[in-house]
């Protein structure tokens, strides 16, 4: 079992920045690929950002490429994202998730997940 509480989300105008932070506990968080999403009202929760066991290869979704970076430190049990030039549509819950995958890869959907973090809000104001 592993339990994951994400952090860093509030009210941010357009073009600023927020890092969310998602500590992990219970299981070796080294052996989890992990992985951002986010959910909108009314619309159905995206793939935002995902990142291997050893960090070594990152995937992320296009509406976010070269504005979010997601890494982790797993010395600290803690995954990151980073976002910058924020914009009013990246309004939503963001989640963070942990999967046990059979070797270093990323996960980009939601199914591959087995666990996920409560949530944190993020708002863009334009």
């Amino acid at each position: 079992q592993v339990q994951l509480v994400e952090s860093g989300g509030g009210l941010v105008q357009a073009g600023g920045s927020l890092r969310l932070s998602c500590a992990a506990s219970g299981r070796p968080f080294s052996s989890y690929a992990m992985g951002w999403f986010r959910q909108a009202p009314g619309k159905e929760r995206e793939f935002v950002a995902a990142i291997t066991w050893s960090g070594g290869r990152t995937e992320y979704a296009d509406s976010v490429k070269g504005r979010f970076t997601i890494s982790r430190d797993n010395a600290k049990n803690t995954v990151y994202l980073q976002m910058n030039s924020l914009k009013p549509e990246d309004t939503a819950v963001y989640y963070c998730a942990a999967a046990r995958t059979l070797y270093d890869m990323v996960v980009v959907t939601t199914a591959g997940y087995d666990y996920w973090g409560q949530g944190t809000q993020v708002t863009v104001s334009s």
